[in-house]
């Protein structure tokens, strides 16, 4: 049997039976529920904010060993971009040079890649940073890679041309030492008509009129006609951006279009053109730029003899033409 329960009231000081309520009850019910979720609420809201759970433990932990294994390779793209810094410098130096090929200019080996939204999608992340810079360094070393293997293609292919190269750069005098009389250098002379300082693109041999002239490498001839500066005068084309002329002559033995050899006769020593006395002026262009012909007798003389010609070149102080 159910106790029955009074309450006290102050006011008439009397006790009066407390009678039962639905409603009462009810209303304790949610006050103890809302009560209950907010408290629990909180707990999660802490629980989530600053306590890891062990999936968030695990992945924070994967993040971690990611960030460095990015950080480890991006230190290691460094050091390939290093060594393949080395070899660009080999290849320009080194191999290109010996082929006589020009070194490739750095605007075309270290050029970026156009958009300045390449790397938009890798923004937004906690290492979009180290992301972006590994992203952008494996993309520059693809395309220096593939500069510095087209270049060693075209390397091998001139290894492959060697020989022919040999022959067609300009390596011997125009004419032989034995018949040399005098030679002016490559350089500032003094101009024997017009008597004053200018610039000597070339070699003056003097000999007597009718020495033969050789072709100093093998190659075609571009040019075999008269011209007021150069008189009587021949151009032959090498190849390898190599082309050699020969002035002042009395007579021409080739024509345009003939091939010649190294050593072949094309013509003999004059004094044709604006000339101060019989002599063959030579030139050697590469590239469409002159060069100093005395750099390339490798084929014709001896140390001494190659020694003994720099001294006399360098002491000339006028020019033949």
């Amino acid at each position: 049997m159910s106790k029955v329960k009074y309450r006290f009231d102050t006011h008439s000081l009397t006790y009066e039976k407390v009678g039962f309520s639905w409603k009462k009850i009810a209303l304790k019910v949610l006050s103890y529920l809302a009560i209950g979720t907010v408290f629990g609420g909180v707990i999660v809201f802490v629980a989530f904010t600053y306590f890891d759970s062990p999936k968030e433990k695990m992945q924070k932990r994967e993040i971690e060993w990611m960030t460095y294994q990015y950080d480890m390779l991006n230190k290691k793209l460094g050091q390939v971009q290093t060594v393949l810094g080395d070899i660009q410098k080999r290849d320009d130096n080194i191999y290109r040079m010996i082929f006589e090929a020009d070194p490739i200019a750095d605007e075309i080996r270290k050029a970026g890649f156009g958009g300045v939204d390449r790397y938009k999608e890798l923004e937004g992340y906690e290492n979009s940073k180290l992301i972006m810079e590994s992203t952008q360094k494996l993309d520059q070393l693809s395309k220096q890679l593939y500069i510095q293997s087209k270049s060693f293609d075209e390397v091998v292919k001139m290894a492959k041309n060697k020989a022919q190269m040999m022959v067609c750069i300009p390596a011997i005098q125009p004419i032989s030492g034995k018949d040399l009389k005098h030679a002016s250098g490559y350089g500032m002379r003094m101009h024997p008509i017009y008597k004053y300082s200018k610039f000597h693109a070339g070699m003056d041999f003097t000999a007597n009129v009718g020495t033969k002239i050789y072709a100093t490498g093998d190659g075609v001839i571009e040019t075999a006609e008269y011209g007021s500066g150069y008189g009587n005068h021949v151009v032959i084309k090498h190849g390898y951006g190599y082309e050699t002329l020969y002035g002042h002559m009395e007579k021409m033995v080739v024509r345009v279009g003939q091939k010649v050899k190294r050593g072949e006769l094309i013509g003999h020593v004059g004094n044709t053109g604006l000339s101060a006395g019989p002599h063959v002026h030579y030139e050697v262009h590469k590239n469409g730029e002159p060069v100093n012909p005395v750099n390339f007798y490798y084929n014709d003389l001896t140390p001494a003899e190659y020694k003994q010609m720099i001294e006399i070149t360098s002491h000339a102080s006028q020019s033949f033409d």
